[in-house]
């Protein structure tokens, strides 16, 4: 292989989401000192030159790369681990990380069936000597510490049942509060919180069928300015739609650590549930394969296990 060759090789190994192990043992355990120096000297993205023309590496670059490193491993150990403590340990992980992860603690509420979140609930107490709604509710204050200690204290009844006067009535008291929602945050409203906290999920879609047809839009559509509602409808009534979207933003480059974490945590914790829903959810939103798009942008052995994950239930 021409060194330009190897030097664009190089460049995908280490850019991307995960390392590709295999061409960085392959090319630099042959290299000779000048060559290492040329590929240095050619990648002014990764190598700084100071005034005494010493290439070393950028600081940034290292912190970037000591991430990727880490991602198979953490993909393994949250596969190998009982899905409760998963489950907890992404709770503890979102509250340590603050407001731009609690996106975490509503998907893991509301996409999780009663006796999964129970069981979250559990092991959060044994691995932590807390209980989950105690630190959500220490960490995070106002209507969004209210609505989510709600979700994470949810045990929902899961039967098929319905009542389609009392889901159009709850649909119309959605609809006020979000029409509303310029006088009072509808986060405020102790209805809502009590709707999306308590209710079947079966309940919950036939609310959003009759809000679409009171209002002409989603429920979803309508809380553009009300980020953590949006999540808590998606991920009750639409979760393959959700978790579609965060795939595809975790997939799209230059995107932070936090948001790639996305990857990893959707391909594990929903290979043994409804990854094929997913995969079809997402070739239907975005015109390419789930597969196809891990394949084009992570590297190495983290996109061998994803793809291994992926390919669970079809």
């Amino acid at each position: 292989m021409a060194l330009t060759d190897e030097f664009q090789a190089l460049n995908k190994a280490f850019s991307g989401v995960g390392i590709d192990e295999n061409s960085l043992i392959s090319i630099l355990g042959k290299w000779h000192p000048e060559e290492r120096k040329s590929f240095r000297k050619g990648t002014p993205h990764f190598f700084k030159q100071d005034e005494r023309h010493f290439e070393r590496w950028d600081d940034h670059h290292v912190k970037h790369l000591k991430h990727e490193f880490m991602r198979f491993k953490n993909a393994v150990v949250l596969w190998t681990m009982h899905s409760w403590e998963r489950d907890a340990r992404l709770v503890k992980e979102a509250l340590k990380k603050g407001p731009q992860a609690y996106s975490v603690l509503v998907e893991i509420a509301c996409t999780r069936s009663a006796e999964e979140l129970l069981g979250a609930r559990k092991a959060y107490h044994s691995l932590f000597d807390h209980s989950i709604e105690e630190d959500v509710a220490y960490h995070i204050d106002g209507p969004e510490g209210k609505l989510l200690v709600a979700l994470v204290s949810a045990y929902r009844y899961e039967g098929p049942k319905v009542k389609d006067d009392t889901a159009k009535s709850e649909a119309k008291t959605l609809a006020h509060a979000i029409k509303n929602a310029d006088k009072r945050n509808p986060i405020e409203d102790d209805e809502v919180i009590r709707i999306l906290s308590t209710r079947s999920k079966p309940h919950l879609k036939e609310i959003y069928k009759h809000y679409r047809e009171i209002s002409g839009h989603n429920i979803d559509e309508d809380l553009d300015d009300a980020l953590r509602l949006k999540e808590t409808v998606q991920c009750l009534c639409t979760p393959h739609t959700y978790f579609s979207q965060v795939l595809e933003v975790s997939l799209r480059n230059g995107v932070d650590k936090n948001i790639k974490k996305g990857l990893t945590r959707v391909i594990v914790t929903r290979a043994d549930t409804d990854m094929k829903a997913i995969k079809e959810e997402y070739q239907n939103l975005y015109g390419v394969s789930l597969t196809e798009k891990i394949e084009a942008t992570a590297n190495g052995n983290y996109k061998d296990f994803l793809l291994t994950l992926a390919a669970r239930g079809g």
